[in-house]
């Protein structure tokens, strides 16, 4: 496993994290999951990340439980806040200073811990002074709740807000975890150079687009049973965006170039992301533990350039890269 400091901050984390939205507590038996966050461990990953949003936080319950009898100074364990929870009530929801405190508490509580390495806006709300937030959560570094703060799908403008605010309470902002994949590049133009400026790290989810750029997904076919684009759980919905057959005859165009680096598709994608500086880490799921030790071997692997220059053409026309959509990932008013 590699390991990679995230920002300008003295933390280490694995390059490949285990991620576990849309699997534990939802598409994923518990006992499978924990067999999943076992292979991880037994792969050499010992970054997690999971949220409180995560099946209702079912996910990090089964986290929680999966990790339970590790050495804690050996993990580095990632939750975020911001989408409702519970029963979603009027203060379910968002960034205010009385969502955070609560949510931390029972986010805590779930996966059986004193403190969380990494808290995480996990969007941007409009609807609380962002004032509010930032001395929230500064609080709750001082608390020992958390040790480091981090963003999730904000924009460069948010982050520099944020970052500033933070300086001003005496923290850093040292992560952002937006998508980031072959097929998804919209944070390269304006969220990346913002945080290198910053000393901020991202921390890239959906690095395989879905599933998409494993190559399971065949223009002009059905897909297969029991995929994620089967789901109707939500993870149908969410890989739609890439199920066109441009893109799946595009997606491959990869296999041959994954062969001559002797990857397979998901390796590579993984890979891919991995070779941005600017990357700390690389969010994977899994619904099988085999999957794990798949995906893990992405660590570490050099792509040279001529074989990134034959990626951009394989996928030429098919790729997002406008920055701008960056600010749809903003709820226009606090989601309950």
């Amino acid at each position: 496993m590699e390991f990679r400091y995230l920002g300008n901050s003295g933390l280490k984390i694995s390059a490949i994290t285990y991620g576990n939205w849309l699997t534990h507590g939802s598409q994923v038996e518990n006992e499978v999951a924990t067999q999943c966050v076992r292979a991880a461990l037994d792969a050499g990953i010992s970054s997690f990340d999971t949220a409180d949003v995560y099946a209702n936080t079912a996910a990090e319950t089964v986290l929680g439980e999966a990790l339970a009898g590790e050495r804690r100074e050996s993990l580095e364990i990632f939750t975020k806040v911001y989408w409702p929870t519970g029963p979603g009530g009027k203060n379910d929801t968002g960034l205010s200073r009385k969502h955070i405190m609560e949510s931390i508490n029972g986010s805590l509580k779930r996966l059986q811990t004193d403190y969380v390495d990494l808290y995480q806006a996990h969007r941007f709300d409009v609807e609380t002074p962002l004032e509010e937030t930032m001395q929230a959560f500064a609080d709750v570094v001082r608390q020992g709740k958390a040790l480091y703060i981090g963003v999730s799908e904000w924009t460069a403008d948010q982050i520099r807000q944020g970052a500033a605010l933070a300086k001003e309470l005496g923290f850093q902002l040292i992560s952002s975890q937006p998508q980031y994949s072959m097929l998804w590049r919209v944070i390269e133009g304006e969220v990346v150079p913002t945080s290198e400026e910053l000393g901020i790290s991202q921390i890239v989810w959906s690095p395989m687009a879905q599933g998409v750029l494993s190559g399971k997904y065949l223009p002009g076919q059905p897909p297969p049973a029991g995929s994620r684009a089967t789901d109707e759980k939500g993870g149908a919905n969410n890989i739609k965006r890439f199920m066109r057959d441009d893109v799946l005859s595009a997606v491959q165009d990869l296999r041959p170039i994954a062969e001559d680096a002797g990857l397979t598709m998901p390796q590579l994608a993984v890979a891919w992301t991995l070779q941005n500086p600017n990357v700390a880490a690389a969010l994977v799921g899994a619904s099988r533990p085999e999957q794990v030790h798949d995906n893990v071997k992405a660590a570490g692997v050099r792509l040279e350039p001529e074989l990134m220059a034959r990626i951009d053409a394989a996928l030429a026309g098919v790729v997002v890269d406008d920055p701008g959509i960056t600010a749809q990932q903003t709820p226009a008013t606090r989601v309950v």
